[in-house]
């Protein structure tokens, strides 16, 4: 796990520090309100459609590699347009 990863809050400790961040006198639902945080975090984030950053990665990477297989398609193709037009005049 990276640097910039273990250094991000789980959604468990989002609703932990949500719940801390009610004042006191709400504090005594504890634990009920710590789920309900949590329930509306991952419903709030389930609805963004986002991706995990391995999925983000390996997505990268065949867009990469996709992109390499294209210039080479394009060199291909113009190296057998060269040939045809030589052959054509010659």
């Amino acid at each position: 796990m990276s640097e910039q990863q273990s250094t991000r809050p789980t959604i468990d400790e989002l609703a932990r520090q949500l719940a801390q961040a009610v004042p006191k006198n709400l504090r005594a639902l504890g634990e009920d309100l710590e789920r309900n945080f949590k329930a509306l975090l991952t419903s709030g984030l389930e609805r963004m459609e986002l991706v995990t950053r391995e999925e983000f990665d390996l997505q990268a990477a065949l867009l990469e590699r996709a992109r390499e297989q294209l210039e080479q398609i394009d060199t291909r193709l113009a190296e057998l347009e060269r040939s045809i037009a030589e052959s054509r005049r010659g």
